[in-house]
């Protein structure tokens, strides 16, 4: 929100004891709200009475007041009027969807309230009066109540409003408040906000803190540096927080006895004042009153540096005005701001610039309206790090994934011994993600179905059963899927030998990773790389963490020539709600473990599309109709070609490379899919640069990883914005079945500058190297 004010002496606001009560029921006031004060025309035969929940005369006015300032707003952004729908009220499934509701004056959150309406449409609502509001006692949370809606201004995309009304009142999932501690609708919402289920913006403790300028500016000074107006401070009475604390280069706490009797304190101090370096060549000061009483309040009084008679005079006359915990201060009145005007000098008056942010945000730093909080985890290890960091830890052995059905049931049974109130469950672990959906279907939590999961789980079934698959929906997802044979013994091999065409792939039906896909170009390699697996990999403990915890079988399919790439779907009720298209470099041959990627994808327009859709069919063809999924395919001369569908959001770096090109969080949409909520994705999600990225092996980069590109030095690089290091590993172990130690990538504007900033790096960190042709892998990429 930013806002250009005129400056100079028609800001000098009159101090009169009418003009210092606070302004409006949202601070603490009383009284009618002033008539006729707003440019514009729009209906007033509105539905503004909520059913079940009458209003005074006073409160009624001031709801008509907050709704005329809307329309104002509205009309002067250039936006159309508030329609009229309460008196068809909306239905639902309440408790089902995201509620964003705000309650206060409309001038302050609409900003907020516009974006809401862009990114959620229909989920962000104002309400004009907390008679539109209710709280009722939470079931099963002692103390805590839920939220109601049954009333509100709802916004949609294209600044389109509503006014509706909600039978069943819609359950809210966060909400924001201007707040008040003093009689009015302020005291009304912070009472309202108080001991609520769902995360809220604010309180009337922090209100009270953060509403105060004069603790926010030393708090400002002497925890942050930053630089804050040279300012003289008369206290009465002040909070804890301001006593004692450490003077700061001009900012002068003066604490008063009394309010009476100061006239010699005060003429002193503020001579001291407008003579200090402090004010520099200040011309002009500022009187005003400072606590959250005064919030928003533009009553002050400039007096020029010199007249200090008539400076001390305000001061006085305003210390009568005090109550405890607040001030008078007397401030530097810095010059405008000077804006740039092409056409010569600007014709206009000085300005100043007031710049307001309102942000929620997480630990990464990133814009949030709601907060996700992980109580319960499952795990098999009972000594996991994460096990310190949930409210419920329960230690089940989960490893024998040819059981998940009787698991399943055991876990389900522990959750209702616990009286655990879960909203969801999901997994991002390949070997859990079967075992997860039949827990949900246990428990009556929203999930793709079990025999969807095992569908994409087990990989000769997903192909098989697209193959089979001829519509709808069209164009059919059989055009995508790959002939192949189900191995479970020497003679499925021969027999997969005469049905599959070589060159051929073969590899663990269950498997991830990479691991154990090989190339083989007869009907000997097959068998010899079938004994090979059948005796190396034959159980979770040999290879943990790649699905043998569901047996070593193996598949046969037809090697197609092409493009590799990953698209990472986003998909809600069947609907697609977002998808990333990475690209993959070429692989070592005769193995597939990756070598290379660049994200966003090189792919023109329309091939990204027709990737995008093959994916999103694939996964409709399988039932995988709700959460985060990672489709791997190749790009041939007769279209997309399926290679694996993995029924979770992306591994490796994906999730982290999405959410720094895009701003989108793959756990984040996972998580409140599985809660049965849409999350709120942009259509057509732009990149911020691009990304390249190359893997470390530790068979072909040991040297290099113990010394010139030891983890210490690509962390310190990390740290430096040099690169972008992903640990895939702990501990550098060489094998013959391995996965990637590390991602490392470079950023640019360009995938041209990001491919030559990374190939000069591999260069100097000892990466590229004759078996490890860092060059050949990023050469997909031009």
């Amino acid at each position: 929100m930013l806002s250009l004010d005129p400056s100079g002496p028609e800001w000098d606001c009159p101090l009169g004891s009418k003009d210092l009560e606070e302004e409006g029921p949202w601070g603490g006031g009383s009284g009618l709200p002033p008539t006729g004060c707003f440019p514009g025309s729009w209906r007033q035969d509105v539905g503004l009475d909520c059913k079940g929940s009458p209003e005074g005369a006073e409160a009624r006015a001031w709801t008509v007041y907050y709704y005329s300032l809307l329309q104002s707003c509205l009309q002067q952004a250039g936006l159309p009027e508030t329609q009229d729908r309460s008196q068809v009220p909306r239905t639902g499934c309440p408790g089902a969807e995201v509620t964003l509701c705000v309650l206060g004056s409309p001038s302050t959150f609409l900003p907020v309230l516009l974006e809401g309406g862009v990114q959620s449409p229909g989920n962000m609502l104002l309400c004009l009066s907390p008679a539109w509001l209710m709280k009722v006692p939470a079931p099963g949370q002692p103390g805590e109540a839920a939220l109601l809606v049954s009333k509100a201004v709802s916004f949609h995309p294209g600044g389109l409003t509503f006014l509706d009304d909600f039978v069943p009142p819609r359950r809210a999932t966060y909400f924001l408040a201007g707040l008040g501690l003093g009689p009015g609708r302020g005291r009304e919402a912070a009472e309202l906000a108080r001991d609520l289920t769902c995360p809220t913006g604010a309180s009337a403790e922090l209100a009270r803190l953060l509403e105060d300028r004069l603790l926010t500016r030393q708090l400002l000074a002497q925890q942050g540096g930053v630089a804050v107006p040279a300012t003289l401070a008369f206290t009465y009475k002040p909070p804890g927080l301001l006593r004692g604390g450490d003077a700061s280069l001009g900012l002068r706490l003066v604490e008063l006895s009394g309010k009476e009797g100061q006239e010699t304190l005060v003429k002193e101090e503020v001579e001291a004042f407008l003579r200090s370096e402090a004010l520099g060549d200040i011309l002009q000061v500022a009187v005003k009153l400072s606590g959250w009483r005064w919030r928003g309040r533009q009553a002050w009084r400039l007096h020029p540096r010199a007249e200090l008679g008539a400076v001390v005079d305000t001061v006085l006359a305003l210390l009568e005005k005090l109550e405890e915990e607040e001030s008078v201060l007397v401030e530097a009145v810095y010059p405008p701001a000077q804006l740039p005007c092409s056409d010569g000098p600007s014709p206009g008056p000085g300005l100043a610039v007031r710049i307001c942010a309102v942000v929620c945000r997480t630990q990464g730093d990133r814009p949030l309206l709601s907060k996700v909080v992980c109580l319960h985890l499952v795990e098999s290890d009972p000594n996991h790090f994460a096990s310190q960091l949930v409210q419920t830890f329960i230690h089940f052995d989960m490893t024998e994934h040819r059981r998940d059905e009787e698991n399943a049931r055991l876990l389900a049974e522990l959750v209702r011994a616990r009286g655990l109130k879960l909203d969801g469950c999901f997994s991002y672990w390949d070997d859990c993600l079967v075992l997860t959906a039949l827990l949900c279907q246990e428990l009556g939590l929203p999930c793709s179905s079990p025999a969807a999961m095992r569908l994409a789980k087990q990989k000769s079934l997903t192909q098989l059963h697209l193959l089979r698959h001829h519509g709808p929906p069209w164009p059919a997802p059989s055009l995508h899927a790959v002939p192949c044979c189900p191995l479970e013994s020497e003679a499925d091999v021969e027999r997969a030998v005469h049905q599959v065409p070589l060159p051929g792939v073969m590899k663990l039906e269950f498997g991830a990773g990479a691991v154990g896909v090989r190339l083989v170009e007869d009907a000997p390699q097959c068998h010899e790389h079938f004994s090979r697996i059948t005796r190396d990999l034959q159980g979770e403990a040999d290879h943990p963490g790649i699905g043998l915890g569901w047996g070593n079988a193996m598949l046969l399919m037809e090697f197609v020539e092409g493009t590799e790439h990953d698209v990472d779907l986003v998909l809600f009720g069947g609907r697609l709600l977002a998808a990333f298209v990475s690209d993959n470099g070429p692989t070592r041959l005769p193995g597939f473990t990756e070598t290379a990627a660049c994200m966003p994808t090189g792919l023109a327009p329309e091939q990204e599309a027709q990737m995008v859709q093959a994916a999103f069919r694939c996964c409709l063809g399988c039932g995988l109709l709700d959460g985060v999924f990672n489709v791997e395919l190749k790009l041939t001369g007769a279209g997309p070609r399926l290679i694996e569908i993995n029924p979770r959001m992306g591994g490796f770096y994906l999730r982290d490379w999405i959410l720094e090109l895009y701003g989108v969080d793959l756990l984040l949409a996972a998580v409140m899919v599985a809660c049965g909520l849409r999350p709120a994705l942009p259509t057509r999600p732009r990149a911020r640069g691009h990304l390249v990225g190359v893997m470390c092996l530790v068979s072909q980069h040991l040297q290099a990883l113990s010394s010139t590109a030891s983890r210490e030095t690509l962390q310190a690089l990390h740290d430096r914005g040099l690169l972008r290091l992903n640990l895939l590993e702990e501990a550098l172990v060489p094998g013959e079945y391995e996965e990637p130690y590390c991602s490392v990538a470079c950023a640019g504007p360009s995938p041209t500058e990001a491919r030559l900033r990374l190939l000069g790096l591999c260069q100097g960190l000892g990466i590229d190297g004759p078996s490890y042709p860092v060059a050949h892998f990023l050469s997909h990429f031009k």
